[in-house]
């Protein structure tokens, strides 16, 4: 028999939406789509979790409409030059994905264009020693739309490092995942409260055609 809940245990567990008011504006934004790479979304990948690859149909319509209508996307992947020290995020996951090995790539699923900027990072957060804050300012873009993996590691500290550069952040909840939905949850939970509106791709997408 289905648990009821009470108007209190649902307005405890709905995000916060006190950012409503800040409007989304297609002309101005990109399209993050954040470390959608083998390494999380191939099976054969010790780092593969169900998730990443559920949340495709969503990034894809994006990924779509963007194209369609000629506006900014902008793939990450994390992976380091074996010339390059892992730091604290090797000795954290006793692990390190190099450039050079395949599962650093991009599926094959989210292929980027030629004309599409695909920016290598050694760190969750995609601005960290990147140019991705040029590249943006330079393409005049004021909003960012948040997909990818792993939402509460590179996805959310992308996520707070745009909002401390004066960026409106949209998070994608169904079109980023982590490898827990209780993770998952906190984490769009805490950004709800302080770092970004959070949205579906299908109300972006939505956004995107009654405006252009």
């Amino acid at each position: 028999m289905p648990t009821k809940i009470n108007d209190k245990q649902r307005k405890k567990e709905e995000p916060h939406h006190r950012n409503r008011h800040i409007v989304f504006t297609p002309q101005t934004s990109a399209l993050l789509v954040i470390d959608m790479q083998e390494y999380f979304c191939n099976p054969m990948s010790h780092a593969y979790f169900k998730d990443s690859t559920a949340i495709l149909p969503n990034i894809h319509q994006l990924i779509t409409i963007y194209r369609q209508q000629s506006l900014s996307i902008i793939f990450t992947r994390y992976a380091l030059l074996r010339t390059e020290q892992p730091g604290a995020m090797g000795r954290w996951w006793n692990d390190v994905l190099y450039d050079d090995n395949v599962m650093s790539h991009i599926i094959d699923a989210l292929q980027p264009n030629p004309q599409e900027q695909v920016i290598r990072k050694t760190q969750y957060s995609a601005f960290f020693e990147t140019d991705l804050n040029q590249i943006l300012r330079k393409q005049h873009v004021t909003t960012i739309v948040i997909t990818g993996v792993l939402t509460h590691l590179c996805c959310e500290t992308t996520a707070r490092d745009a909002f401390m550069r004066d960026y409106d952040v949209f998070f994608i909840t169904d079109a980023t995942a982590s490898d827990t939905p209780m993770l998952h949850t906190a984490s769009i939970n805490t950004l709800s409260d302080g770092f970004a509106t959070i949205t579906t791709a299908n109300e972006v997408c939505t956004w995107i055609k009654e405006m252009t």
